[in-house]
């Protein structure tokens, strides 16, 4: 059982974030936290001159909301969104809050069960905590 888990959440149909999820109430142990966590890639700063600050902040908005559905059903899981690098923003947070778990879903079975997602495999090579993946 593991008493701090984080489970990164993307936004694509090939990722089962949900089962991500279950898997993390399942591993989770009593009194513990879970958080699930969308990292919104950073603007290049030659292209971030030509967009509208305001326009920044409602697509964040618009994430922060979108992350907040699609936990639906687990109360229990507490959504953050934040900015960056994913793979590295990822280990990041997960050493920053003392996570004890990762579970991060990696593409669908086929032609790739021989490779990890770039962002997963990154996880597991350099986390200082159990990973779990999820295919």
């Amino acid at each position: 059982m593991y008493s701090t888990i984080l489970v990164p959440i993307a936004f694509e149909e090939a990722r089962d974030s949900n089962a991500a999820l279950e898997l993390a109430e399942a591993l989770l142990a009593p009194g513990g936290t879970i958080t699930a966590l969308h990292v919104v890639e950073e603007v290049p700063n030659y292209a971030s001159t030509y967009v509208d600050e305001a326009l920044m902040t409602e697509a964040r908005k618009s994430v922060e909301e979108a992350l907040t559905a699609k936990l639906g059903t687990h109360a229990t899981v507490t959504p953050r969104v934040v900015t960056g690098h994913s793979g590295r923003t990822i280990l990041e947070e997960a050493e920053s809050m003392g996570a004890d778990l990762i579970v991060i879903a990696s593409h669908r079975p086929g032609l790739q069960d021989y490779f990890l997602g770039s962002t997963a495999a990154r996880v597991v090579r350099h986390a200082k905590c159990c990973v779990h993946v999820i295919r």
